[in-house]
């Protein structure tokens, strides 16, 4: 939980920090590469003679589909949604709560397949003129994805807003008691290893996005009292609260799972596992996305709504004025940057760890294997098994995860390099036949170490 949740605040800060200058970086190329034209072309690789790199394109369409509704949010009056909200009745917005939460997650379910048939339309070859019209309609969904997706997170907050200033907190225990309903319709069902892995991804995105409405809750709050600190310690039990029952019910629901579904406590560190080689996998040089995407494709966590949302409440709640105010503001800016930094330096340290003591090194680096002419189909398919790292129960299902089986006379198998929308874990059987045919390519990949990372994607993806 606490690797995801750190997962989620390395990709919001992304938002916030690295992003605004490479929009900046890449509109400066944009710019500027034109005056180069004019030089002979001799000399320059393809990506030199190109207009902007791929990974720049995805980058200024983020950073205007972030400007575009942030101008549009401010069509929102948020003191107007808060009155009316508050003018309900309970149960109503127990229930208009209950049905934001489910709408949330319908809408993260298709909102980065959005955001990704932007970035590939934009960035993917194009041999006909005609196919540059194929951006236009998808760039128009996503800001209306992003648009819609913040106001729904925006009535998400300001409900929360109003149970914490209610008089009697009837509401804010009534909503706290909701997430004790979700282990009576979670805790009694079957659940298999994959199921389990989404389960807890929607647990650590839903933690993380709780996180950022409390934080909402509590600008919203001070800046209605004046920015007094005394107000800050009035909101501080209630914000425990919310935080100790989240912790409570997601502990008891996963120990409960796991006992009913007879899952060792271990599956979790191969989940961990997991997302600690999306983590790594996309660090490499020649990473085809961005690890902040891979996080979202994972978990469900979209940062661009909440960011929207976040910026809007904090340029309406604290008010800049002076030089002094301006200085503090890149002092916070800075300091920012160097959160978002350190932070990637220690997840990436730590996932490396994690990928080494799951022994996937070799999905990073060794290639597809080929069968052999005289392997029967048979045993080929076996070995395709194997390779994509997918266990084969008695009963026919697959399953994304498996038990470490201990065996002594067993080696390691040569993995496939897998992408990020693949659950990644280490196989159960034994693979004599692999390990024979590629006994050379497995001396040569033993020298290679995850230092191979590319030291330039800590900043996003690598642009040349």
């Amino acid at each position: 939980m606490f690797f995801g949740i750190f997962l989620c605040l390395d990709a919001f800060l992304y938002v916030f920090t690295l992003l605004p200058l490479r929009v900046f970086l890449a509109m400066f190329r944009f710019i500027t590469l034109p005056c180069y034209g004019l030089r002979s072309h001799r000399g320059l690789t393809a990506s030199d003679r190109r207009l902007l790199q791929p990974a720049q394109v995805c980058d200024i369409l983020k950073g205007v589909i972030l400007v575009i509704c942030y101008f549009m949010m401010h069509y929102v009056d948020y003191s107007m949604m808060y009155h009316l909200i508050r003018g309900q009745s309970v149960i109503k917005l127990y229930i208009i709560y209950n049905m934001l939460e489910v709408a949330d997650r319908l809408i993260s379910s298709f909102g980065q397949d959005i955001l990704d048939a932007l970035y590939w339309t934009a960035t993917e070859p194009k041999e006909r003129k005609r196919a540059h019209i194929g951006v236009i309609p998808h760039f128009f969904m996503a800001v209306l994805y992003v648009f819609l997706h913040a106001i729904l997170i925006m009535v998400q907050a300001t409900t929360l807003n109003v149970a914490f200033n209610s008089h009697n907190k009837s509401l804010l225990t009534i909503m706290m008691s909701n997430n004790f309903v979700e282990i009576k319709g979670s805790v009694f069902k079957k659940f298999e290893k994959n199921n389990l892995f989404q389960m807890s991804n929607s647990d650590i995105k839903e933690r993380f996005t709780n996180y950022v409405l409390l934080l909402i809750v509590c600008l919203r709050n001070m800046e209605q009292f004046s920015w007094n600190p005394d107000h800050l310690w009035v909101l501080f039990p209630d914000v425990c609260m919310v935080v100790a029952s989240e912790i409570a019910v997601d502990i008891v629901k996963h120990a409960f799972i796991t006992k009913f579904n007879d899952i060792t406590a271990d599956v979790y560190s191969e989940y961990r596992a997991s997302l600690a080689f999306d983590l790594v996998s996309s660090r490499q040089k020649n990473a085809y996305t961005d690890y902040s995407d891979s996080v979202s494709r994972r978990m469900g966590f979209i940062p661009l709504p909440l960011a929207v949302l976040l910026i809007r409440v904090v340029t309406s709640s604290i008010k800049v004025q002076g030089v002094l105010a301006y200085v503090c503001v890149v002092l916070f800016y800075c300091g920012l940057i160097s959160l978002k930094v350190l932070n990637s330096i220690v997840l990436l340290g730590k996932s490396c760890q994690y990928v080494k003591e799951a022994k996937m090194e070799e999905k990073l680096f060794n290639p597809v294997l080929t069968a052999t002419p005289g392997k029967t189909a048979g045993k080929q398919q076996s070995t395709f098994k194997s390779t994509q790292g997918i266990s084969t129960d008695e009963n026919g299902s697959t399953s994304v995860t498996s038990q470490p089986v201990h065996q002594k006379d067993s080696t390691p198998s040569l993995l496939v390099t897998s992408n990020s929308d693949q659950f990644l874990t280490t196989p159960d059987g034994e693979e004599k036949d692999i390990s024979q045919d590629s006994s050379e390519l497995k001396h040569r990949s033993a020298k290679k170490d995850l230092l191979e990372i590319d030291r330039f994607t800590i900043c996003g993806n690598r642009i040349d």
